[in-house]
């Protein structure tokens, strides 16, 4: 297949067969990232990094994936040092981006963005997550720990768990799921279930996701669980958020009624949703996770700029 020049932009720009194929190509990745084996394949290409939201895992395992692949980065972690500052528009911003680099990674607040970037860049943009919107990247890192862990990842019973409205992880994640015929549940204080929009994706996909508040019912049977914080940073009222904050708990004691080969995952980071006492059992993935970044950045970034193994 060929992605060179293929901007990353949402889960649902991809078939089945290409998501399969990324995530094949990433496990080829996977010494690389390690450090086990070396390679310049993006020798002489330049990763520009346009982080206008916090980040930690996003931000750090692109630049890693960048230079693991022989390639440089350079950009910000702080629109605020930026000429964003003095007002300028996030179109030139990119056209700016675009004269100084092969491939533009950018994280933004607003929803679209990373789409409205791609209008004005040559080179290929890749979505490090625009608002509560889309999150593709981290989708793809998720299936790839799926895939790896469990073998496949329809035929999974998968629970999606905490702040279904504003999380823009779960959102790409319900969809990719329902692409591979995967048995879903979606737990939620009532405030914060998913947008309706997901949930008839999913019923077009064939999918019909149980969605109820009652967390311990659903996790009995489930395969993998999907936990993630409720993001204050999304609520326009604080109140709101105060009302919705500690809603659930993964601890050892909710871990003794699950099946034995439950994974849990987290997008991280995580505040008080899971005890730490849980990152001793073998059900904790979330850190593993984490890492699964490495392999699958590695690939979507070799594979857009044609540098392949």
């Amino acid at each position: 297949m060929n992605f060179k020049g293929k901007d990353i932009i949402s889960i649902k720009d991809f078939s089945k067969k290409e998501i399969d194929y990324i995530l094949e190509y990433a496990k080829k990745m996977v010494p690389y990232a390690k450090g086990e084996k070396y390679t310049d394949a993006l020798k002489g290409k330049i990763l520009s990094s346009l982080f206008f939201e916090p980040s930690t895992r996003t931000r750090l395992s692109f630049e890693s994936s960048m230079n693991r692949l022989g390639g440089r980065s350079i950009g910000f972690a702080d629109p605020s040092a930026t000429s964003q500052k003095k007002g300028e528009s996030l179109a030139d911003t990119i056209r700016m981006a675009d004269a100084y680099s092969d491939i533009i990674v950018i994280r933004h607040p607003q929803e679209g963005a990373a789409r409205l970037a791609a209008e004005f860049s040559e080179a290929p943009v890749l979505n490090a997550g625009d608002g509560a919107g889309h999150h593709p990247t981290q989708c793809l890192l998720d299936l790839f720990t799926i895939f790896t862990e469990k073998k496949h990842i329809g035929k999974n019973n998968i629970v999606l768990l905490g702040d279904l409205k504003y999380g823009r992880t779960v959102h790409s994640l319900a969809y990719a799921l329902a692409l591979y015929g995967a048995e879903l549940t979606f737990v939620s204080p009532a405030s914060l279930k998913m947008p309706k929009e997901v949930v008839e994706e999913c019923n077009e996909l064939g999918i019909e996701p149980i969605q109820t508040s009652i967390l311990d019912k659903a996790v009995k049977d489930a395969d993998v669980l999907y936990v993630t914080r409720i993001q204050k940073e999304r609520f326009p009222d604080a109140e709101e958020y105060n009302k919705v904050v500690g809603s659930y708990k993964i601890d050892n004691k909710l871990l003794s009624t699950t099946k034995q080969k439950l994974i849990i995952m987290h997008p991280l980071p995580r505040v008080t949703e899971i005890d730490p006492e849980v990152d001793y059992t073998n059900h904790a993935l979330y850190f593993k996770q984490a890492f699964n970044g490495i392999p699958v950045r590695m690939a979507l970034l070799s594979l857009v700029s044609g540098g392949l193994l």
